[in-house]
C-alpha cells in the first residue's frame, strides 16, 4: 500500500506555521495531481495547497481552524479506494480546533441580582439573491479562499452567489454584498498620499477617524492574536534587535499637488508617484536600497518598493512594486490597484509581498503632522510620509508665500547606512519633487 502524506508547506520564507482555513476535499473523494485539497492561512495570505499525487484522501489528522508548524502531517492520500479503510485504521486521530476562549463574566452588581429580561428577537434576515454559480465545469463552485472563508462565517451558500472575478470566480467582496453588508475596503496605509489636512466646513472631506473594517474587543475581553497580526508581533520584536536611527526632511509639495491633478484622471494614483519619485531616487544612492545579511552588506539587484497597506482582521502586508525606479508611472497605477484588490482577498503570492527593498509608510491620509516608522525585518530603511499642509514661508528674496509642505521621516539601520547617505537621499528626493515631478512620467 502506497500512503502520501500531506505537509503543512512553507508558503512564505517567514511562514513557521499555518492555519487550515478549509479542507476542499472530504476523506474518501478522489484527488487529481495539481488539484486544491485545502486552503491554508498563512502569515500574509490564505492559499490553495495542491496534492503531488493523484488518488483518494484517506484521511484528514488536522481539521479545519487547527494550527501545525512547516512540515507536520495534516493528511493522507492512498492511490486505490481499497486503501482507504487501512490508512484510516492507522492514522492518529484528527486534531480539531483548539476552542475560543469563551468571553469573561462581569461580576455581579449585587448579591441578588434582578434576571435580565431577554433579548429583543433579531429581524428576519432578508433572503440572499438568486445568482448564477460560478462553477468550474464539473460542478464545482470556483471561490477564492477569502470567499470560502467569509461564506462560512456569514452563513452564505456559495452556490448563490454570483462571482466578479476573472471567469467567474467569486471574491470576498461577492459574499459580502450577498449578505446586503457594504463591501469593505482595505486602507492603504498606512494612506494612499500626502493627504491635505483642511479646517473643517472648507467644502473639503474630512479624514477618516479610524481606518474602515478595523475590529476591536469588547471591553474586558482579551482577544488573542490572529495569524497575521502574529506575523506583525514576530517582525516588530526582530526589529528591536537593529540599531536604527531616523531623520527628517520638510518637503514643499506645490509642484506635485499640481501635477498629481493632471494625471489623476489617467489612473494614476498618489501612491504610484511616490513609489515612482523614491524608486528613481534611489537608483541614485543604492545605499539606502541595501539590507544588512551574515555575510556583510546585500545590493538587491532590483530596486522594490513596498507599500503598507491596513488590513481589515488586522495586522498590516507590504504589497510590493517591483522596479519601482524603471516601470512606466501608468503600469506602476495599474500594478498597485491589482495588488491593493488582491489583498483584500488575500490572494497575493509569496514574492509579491516579501521581496521589498525599501519600504513606503504613509499616514498623511490621517492628518499625521509626523511619525516614525519600524524598519521591517530584511531591509536597509523605511520612509515614513506624514500631511501635506499648507503654511507660510520665507522665500529665498526674503518675501513670504504660502506653500504647501509635508515632513517626511526616514528610519535607516546604521550597520548599513549612515547619516550623510540618509541626508543626500532626502535631499534628492526633495528636489525631484519640488522641482521636476513632471519627470516621473517620462
Amino acid at each position: 500500500m502506497a500512503t502520501h502524506e500531506i505537509f503543512m508547506p512553507a508558503l512564505s520564507s517567514t511562514m513557521t506555521e499555518g492555519k487550515i482555513v478549509e479542507w476542499l476535499k472530504k476523506p474518501g473523494e478522489r484527488v487529481e495531481r495539481g488539484e486544491s485539497v485545502l486552503v491554508v492561512e498563512s502569515d500574509k495570505a490564505d492559499m490553495d495547497v495542491e496534492a503531488f499525487q493523484e488518488g483518494f484522501l484517506a484521511a484528514v489528522l488536522m481539521e479545519a481552524g487547527s494550527t501545525a508548524p512547516v512540515g507536520e502531517t495534516i493528511g493522507l492520500i492512498v492511490e486505490t479506494e481499497a486503501e482507504i479503510a487501512v490508512a484510516k485504521a492507522s492514522a492518529p486521530a484528527p486534531v480539531a480546533a483548539a476552542p475560543a476562549p469563551a468571553a469573561p463574566t462581569p461580576a455581579a452588581a449585587t448579591p441578588t441580582p434582578a434576571p435580565a429580561s431577554p433579548p429583543p428577537a433579531p429581524a428576519p434576515a432578508a433572503p440572499l439573491p438568486v445568482a448564477v454559480p460560478a462553477s468550474a465545469g464539473d460542478g464545482r463552485v470556483v471561490a477564492t479562499p477569502r470567499a470560502r472563508k467569509l461564506a462560512a462565517q456569514l452563513g452564505v451558500a456559495l452556490a448563490s452567489v454570483r462571482g466578479s472575478g476573472p471567469n467567474g470566480r467569486i471574491q470576498a467582496e461577492d459574499v459580502e454584498q450577498a449578505t446586503g453588508q457594504p463591501v469593505s475596503l482595505p486602507r492603504v496605509a498606512e494612506g494612499t498620499a500626502p493627504a491635505m489636512a483642511v479646517a473643517a466646513g472648507n467644502g473639503a472631506a474630512a479624514a477618516p477617524a479610524a481606518p474602515a473594517g478595523q475590529a476591536f474587543g469588547r471591553a474586558g475581553e482579551t482577544v488573542a492574536f490572529n495569524t497575521l497580526q502574529q506575523a506583525v508581533v514576530r517582525n516588530m520584536n526582530a526589529s528591536l534587535a537593529v540599531p536604527c536611527f531616523h531623520v527628517g526632511y520638510t518637503i514643499t509639495t506645490d509642484r506635485l499637488d499640481a501635477f498629481y491633478k493632471q494625471v489623476k484622471s489617467k489612473g494614476v494614483t498618489m501612491t504610484a508617484l511616490l513609489a515612482k519619485a523614491v524608486g528613481q531616487t534611489l537608483a541614485r544612492h543604492p545605499q539606502l536600497n541595501a539590507s544588512a545579511s551574515e555575510a556583510g552588506m546585500a545590493y538587491p539587484a532590483a530596486i522594490n518598493v513596498a507599500v503598507a497597506v491596513a488590513m481589515d482582521d488586522g495586522g498590516l502586508i507590504t504589497p510590493v512594486l517591483a522596479d519601482a525606479d524603471r516601470t512606466d508611472l501608468y503600469a506602476l497605477s495599474r500594478q498597485w490597484a491589482d495588488l491593493v484588490a488582491r489583498s483584500r482577498s488575500k490572494q497575493l503570492k509569496p514574492e509579491e509581498y516579501t521581496t521589498g527593498t525599501f519600504t513606503l509608510s504613509n499616514l498623511g491620509m490621517f492628518g499625521v503632522d509626523r511619525f516614525d516608522a519600524i524598519l521591517p525585518p530584511g531591509t536597509g530603511a523605511i520612509l515614513a510620509v506624514a500631511a501635506s499642509r499648507p503654511v507660510v514661508v520665507a522665500l529665498k528674496d526674503g518675501s513670504i508665500a504660502v506653500r504647501r509642505q509635508m515632513q517626511v521621516n526616514l528610519t535607516a539601520d546604521h550597520r548599513v547606512i549612515y547619516g550623510t547617505h540618509a541626508a543626500a537621499f532626502l535631499k534628492d528626493l526633495a528636489d525631484l519633487i519640488e522641482n521636476r515631478p513632471e519627470s516621473l512620467a517620462l
